[in-house]
Formats: C-alpha cells, sequence, structure tokens
C-alpha cells in the first residue's frame, strides 16, 4: 500500500509555470504504475498524465501535450509535474494517482488529497 501527499497548488497567472509534487509513503513508488488527473468546477476528472512504472510508456493528454511533463525522483519517492505555460483552462484540483495506467478513475487504488491550481487570466 502506498500513501500520496500532493502540493504546490497556488494562484498563477495565466502563462507561467507551477511544478506539482507527489510524495508517495508506505511501499515504494517506482513498484507503481502512476497517473496525474484533474477535475475542474462542474466537470469530470480526466486523466492529464500516465506514466508506466518502468518509464517506458507516458502518456498526455492533447490539452497538455507540450506544457506539461512528468518525472520521477524515485531517491526521494516522489513524483513530480512541471506545468508551463498555463492557460485559465488549466484551472482545476490536481490528483495523483497509483497502481493503474488508463483514463479510468476506478482503475487506480491510490489518490492524494489533491492540491488546487487556479490559473488567472
Amino acid at each position: 500500500q502506498v500513501q500520496l501527499v500532493e502540493s504546490g497548488g497556488r494562484l498563477v497567472q495565466a502563462g507561467g509555470s507551477l511544478r506539482l509534487s507527489c510524495a508517495a509513503s508506505g511501499r515504494t513508488f517506482s513498484s507503481y504504475d502512476m497517473g496525474w488527473f484533474r477535475q475542474a468546477p462542474g466537470k469530470e476528472r480526466e486523466l492529464i498524465v500516465a506514466n508506466s512504472r518502468s518509464g517506458a510508456m507516458t502518456y498526455y493528454a492533447d490539452s497538455v501535450k507540450g506544457r506539461f511533463t512528468i518525472y520521477r525522483d524515485n531517491a526521494k519517492n516522489t513524483v513530480y509535474l512541471q506545468m508551463n505555460s498555463l492557460k485559465p483552462e488549466d484551472t482545476a484540483v490536481y490528483y495523483c494517482a497509483a497502481g493503474g495506467l488508463s483514463s479510468r478513475v476506478g482503475d487506480y487504488p491510490y489518490w492524494g488529497q489533491g492540491t488546487q491550481v487556479t490559473v488567472s487570466s
């Protein structure tokens, strides 16, 4: 089992950058496929990035491709989401999740509590 804690969300102006962190405790994070999801007000939770534990596969949603980058620091048991060129439509609660490698929320047994990202225009 693994526990996840996100951090790094805040208010930022359009065009700015943020780095979100997802720190894992319990079982080592490198054992898990994982994903970053986000949920905007009134919308369903959507997958934006998925990363296999081997690193061989990384998926980016079209909405974030070229702007967001996922990377892991296994020594720190942490995964990061670097977000550049932020847009107001990126405003959402961002969640990291572990144990799955699909777009289906139900395929991920482990979730963080979420961190709010707000992008002002």
